[in-house]
């Protein structure tokens, strides 16, 4: 009579490692930081939409352009020497910048360090573009700060460079003819848009938007005024580039 036999199963015993939990005093940090970035992201995009304010005045005309220009170097005179007020903006706009970075790393650091040892075949994490590219969109917008300052603040590398005609400045730095530059701040803005919308939605969340209707209202917000933001901004180098603006 034949013998059933039963081939024994191999069963994987090991513990999987797991993530150790955040230590109270850790977590607390990690919430400081949180709020260190919602508020410097806050103050950074004020400052985008009253930068862009002012940047739609050049279709009212030069004289109203360059007299805004003109102005922003006056303000808190007699108080204040001349220029002082935009020394100090750009001190407290550095700031902002430094701490948002700064806040940015370490918490990104400490996810990485939270998970599990990766396995060979551990699948890839779904998110959005925006939460993708945040790195990269970051390069590129720094990349586009620094030229911006050369371009149109300093004059170094702007075709007229004259301080005292930033209407002039503008039109020449967008004209067809440096049609990359225009290519090369479309490109910034662009990055700029995907970075705020993630931005926004994920400081909202943080300042305690999280049930399903808040996430629905935060996602709307965020994607409105990065919309917004990056149609403002874009209107005046293609208003230049079509003839619009001369």
């Amino acid at each position: 009579m034949a013998v059933l036999t039963v081939e024994p199963v191999a069963v994987d015993t090991a513990v999987k490692p797991i993530a150790a939990p955040m230590k109270p005093k850790k977590r607390r940090s990690s919430v400081g930081l949180k709020l260190l970035m919602a508020g410097t992201g806050l103050l950074l995009v004020l400052f985008l939409f009253a930068h862009m304010a002012g940047n739609l005045k050049i279709f009212v005309g030069a004289d109203a352009f360059d007299h805004y220009a003109h102005w922003l170097r006056d303000i808190g005179t007699p108080l204040l020497p001349h220029t002082w007020y935009l020394w100090i903006q750009r001190g407290g706009l550095t700031l902002a910048v430094v701490g948002h970075i700064a806040a940015a790393v370490v918490l990104a650091r400490r996810a990485r360090l939270a998970r599990p040892v990766r396995y060979a075949h551990r699948p890839k994490v779904q998110g959005s573009y925006a939460a993708r590219t945040m790195r990269w969109g970051g390069v590129i917008i720094l990349l586009f700060v620094v030229f911006h300052i050369l371009d149109l603040t300093t004059g170094t590398v702007n075709p007229v460079g004259d301080a005292q005609h930033p209407y002039g400045n503008v039109v020449a730095d967008f004209a067809p003819a440096r049609w990359y530059v225009t290519l090369f701040y479309t490109l910034a803005i662009v990055a700029v848009g995907f970075h705020l919308r993630h931005g926004i939605f994920s400081a909202l969340r943080t300042l305690g938007q999280q049930t399903p209707r808040g996430e629905r209202r935060a996602r709307a917000i965020a994607l409105v005024l990065s919309v917004v933001l990056v149609v403002g901004y874009l209107s005046v180098p293609f208003a230049v580039l079509i003839g619009a603006v001369k």
